[in-house]
């Protein structure tokens, strides 16, 4: 719901549980007035006509209370906007006015021949307020800086709190709580990707529980390098200003009549604990950004652990049987199917079907696969290149270098400069023919290093390819989804390198980690499920001890309830699995396909971190409670403790299924705990059914 004064100058955006509120004041400020609980527009008129601090000279009253502080005048703040021209640095703006359309407000100023727009919309039944920026350049050219999607404001408390998720290659998306203290703490990534460091979102709170109080999140819908800054300014007010780029050496250079539209910053306010704030964003992510989130995704198996660089169409065929036997419902074959990839060091590039692996190419594999009736998906990585490949002994211009430097190699492989339009255009041809030649219905897009040299020698404005590869990346996937609507696209890099709300709106799930130990697991998904819903989360079960990282050994049961907490997958070698390990992971595959819309479009409550001893999640749909819980470690015969479950009905009888047990109210599970939970790092899964 948008409220706006009379004199249009006061607007109020409304949620089920939330407003926030600007004011444009006679002097052309833009004023930040609310951002909380709901409030009505004469209550946001009351906060208007409040005098401004008489601040001088070393402080600026606009400082903490202005919406979008620009870079010049009468403000020391950090600017969400940079820019110059040949003659001057900086933004004079006046406000030229508003309109709306479809719930959407837009603000529009102007300086000289630059126009800005703020945008501003709460979509239906959701608290998360989305912002962004456009710039229209209608004089001469205009070099951006900086141009952040917003700058977020909170009330003023005595403290704070700081929520993130910093990590590194396996190892990402571990939450991290602290004390915000004076000064700014800035996170990010200027790495060309979303990055397996930080997640860009941050939250914050004074004393907020699991499931009470005040929390205040945002979160960028940005998959290429960015920042989030967190400022406690000096009379203790607190703004968060984030975007695209994570310096501000220049974004990109504004020619006459070209235009420039920041992502997404997402912004959200809850009364309902951290663990309501994650519900909120799960069921935006569910509704608004991810493509047919009310459809589950499926069950798979991926070669990648079984086979490495080892493949063939026949070892694959008998993966694949095993594979369908198990229950599984989607067949990927990972890397080395293509080119001259027998290693990493060839290959890159030449995305058609090995000819000595797959003579026939990838059809008749696909054909047996959906024979067996499973769908087929292939690993692609369309943004990388390897020097020994078809591709660059032609095109050695196309990757991204420094003239007169030499070209770092990670991975064995360069960087292709996929804002040249020539390379958009190769990969769509090469992508487009490949989705064409065979029934694929799934690809997993990896991205398996950082930008380094980050160069375009004959480009007037090289900068711009930081922000130019990732609207060629998102193009891409948009005509491709587009030709190809069957086919669904998992976002990779390396694990968890690329996950953030502009890669979900165009993906149908992640790889969360390349790190696959279950109990690792647990903390990196208890992260990632701060922010991202269950569905989006992809999950396997590998073989034990694990070899990826630490030669762990865990259970089949362990592996699979861990696994079961998103979406799915298997990735072990079932050529070397017993038959009662594949009948015992039959069993699994199958309630998990029975509890998997719960898991998938459910609420999620952690009803336990993964700190040592217990840990559980909870997922309720309609009638329909799932508990999945794992014993890290029991110590001196302790038993395992009960769990008091959350959003249920009190005046309602719950029944578990796996005892018979019925419950009042509140349940509080503890015999199908016991039942269930044996021993050292083992686990359960507890299904209720209201009555």
């Amino acid at each position: 719901m948008l409220d706006i004064s009379e004199d249009g100058r006061t607007w109020v955006l409304s949620g089920p549980a939330s407003s926030y509120a600007v004011h444009v004041t006679d002097r052309d400020e833009l004023l930040h007035l609310h951002w909380g609980a709901r409030i009505g527009l004469a209550d946001a008129e009351a906060l208007a006509v409040r005098p401004l601090p008489d601040y001088w000279p070393f402080e600026s009253p606009l400082d903490g209370r202005e919406e979008y502080p620009v870079e010049g005048g009468p403000r020391f703040t950090r600017p969400a906007l940079s820019v110059r021209t040949g003659e001057r640095r900086g933004t004079e703006w006046t406000y030229e006015g508003h309109d709306t359309e479809d719930g959407e407000l837009r603000l529009r100023f102007r300086d000289g021949d630059l126009a800005v727009t703020l945008h501003y919309r709460m979509r239906s039944a959701t608290d998360v307020v989305e912002r962004w920026v456009t710039l229209d350049n209608h004089g001469p050219a205009v070099e951006v800086l900086r141009a952040d999607s917003a700058t977020w404001t909170l009330p003023d408390r005595d403290t704070w709190r700081l929520s993130q998720l910093h990590g590194r290659w396996g190892a990402e998306s571990r939450l991290e709580r602290s004390a915000l203290t004076h000064g700014e703490k800035v996170v990010g990534s200027r790495r060309g990707h979303t990055g397996h460091q930080h997640l860009p979102w941050v939250a914050l709170d004074t004393d907020a529980t699991e499931e009470h109080g005040e929390v205040y999140g945002c979160a960028l819908g940005w998959s290429g390098s960015w920042r989030i800054a967190v400022a406690q300014l000096p009379d203790a007010r607190v703004q968060i200003t984030g975007g695209a780029g994570y310096d501000d050496s220049g974004l990109l250079m504004l020619g006459t009549g070209e235009s420039y539209t920041t992502p997404v910053f997402a912004g959200l306010w809850t009364d309902g604990g951290h663990g309501g704030a994650s519900r909120a964003w799960h069921a935006y992510q569910r509704t608004y950004v991810v493509p047919g989130a009310d459809q589950d995704r499926p069950v798979l198996f991926n070669s990648w652990e079984a086979t490495e660089f080892d493949i063939s169409e026949e070892q694959q065929r008998a993966l694949a049987e095993r594979a369908a036997a198990m229950g599984v419902e989607l067949f990927v074959v990972d890397d080395g199917w293509f080119g001259a990839r027998t290693s990493d060091r060839a290959g890159l590039g030449d995305w058609t079907p090995n000819p000595d692996r797959f003579p026939g190419g990838l059809k008749p594999l696909a054909e047996h696969v959906h024979g067996l009736g499973m769908q087929f998906g292939i690993w692609v990585e369309p943004e990388m290149v390897n020097p020994d490949s078809d591709l660059y002994r032609a095109h050695p211009d196309w990757v991204q270098h420094q003239p007169g430097r030499k070209r770092t190699e990670f991975r064995n492989q360069l960087v292709l400069n996929l804002a040249r339009e020539d390379v958009q255009e190769y990969l769509w041809e090469q992508l487009d023919g490949l989705l064409s030649s065979a029934p694929i219905d799934y690809v997993k897009w990896d991205f398996n290093r950082c930008f380094t040299d980050a160069g375009w020698p004959d480009d007037p404005y090289p900068q711009r390819l930081w922000i130019d590869h990732v609207h060629a990346l998102y193009g891409l996937l948009d005509r491709l989804r587009a030709a190809h609507p069957g086919v669904a696209f998992e976002s990779c890099s390396g694990g968890g390198g690329r996950i953030d709300l502009g890669v979900l709106g165009r993906t149908d799930q992640v790889w969360t980690s390349d790190n696959t130990d279950p109990l690792d697991r647990l903390a990196i998904q208890h992260g990632f499920s701060q922010i991202h819903p269950a569905r989006v989360m992809a999950a396997w079960v590998t073989d034990s001890p694990n070899a990826m990282l630490n030669q762990r050994a865990s259970s089949l049961r362990f592996r699979f309830v861990s696994a079961m907490a998103g979406v799915l997958g298997v990735g072990g070698d079932l050529t070397k699995w017993t038959e009662r390990e594949l009948a015992e992971a039959r069993d699994w595959v199958e309630l998990y396909k029975e509890i998997r819309p719960v898991v998938q479009r459910g609420d999620l409550y952690r009803l336990r971190p993964p700190e040592g001893g217990l840990s559980a999640v909870q997922y309720a749909l309609g009638d329909e409670i799932v508990v999945l819980a794992w014993l890290q470690a029991q110590r001196y015969g302790e038993p395992v403790p009960a769990l008091r479950l959350r959003g249920l009905d009190p005046s309602a009888s719950y029944k578990c299924l796996e005892t018979g047990e019925v419950h009042r109210g509140a349940v509080l599970l503890h015999h199908g705990l016991r039942v269930g939970l044996r021993g050292d790092l083992d686990a359960t899964v507890v299904r209720l059914q209201r009555k």
